[in-house]
């Protein structure tokens, strides 16, 4: 597989997760991001641990989407994340239907 070849294909997988983002993300009621993730959620439960240095954030997700290209199910019951690095937490505004 050439180099063009293996740009083009993740182009495409890229597209396809853009538009699998843009279906499900009325699903969820919060976005997450870490340094190494990005992801769609209805339950986010965070607790910081703060006798190390620098604190450790554990993030506890149920009913996560996942954004990676990469993997072959990004539907997943819940996450388990560890970080101790930034986290961004948003509430996504409520759609009506």
């Amino acid at each position: 597989m050439s180099d063009e070849d293996l740009e083009r294909y993740e182009a495409t997988i890229e597209l396809q997760l853009v538009q699998e983002y843009k279906d499900v993300i009325g699903l969820f009621t919060h976005i997450v991001e870490t340094e190494r993730r990005f992801y769609l959620t209805n339950e986010v439960d965070v607790q910081v641990h703060a006798e190390s240095t620098p604190p450790m954030i554990e993030l506890n997700l149920t009913d996560a989407w996942v954004w990676d290209m990469y993997r072959p199910a990004r539907f997943v019951p819940s996450v388990k994340i560890l970080t101790f690095r930034d986290v961004n937490i948003e509430r996504l505004p409520e759609i009506d239907i």
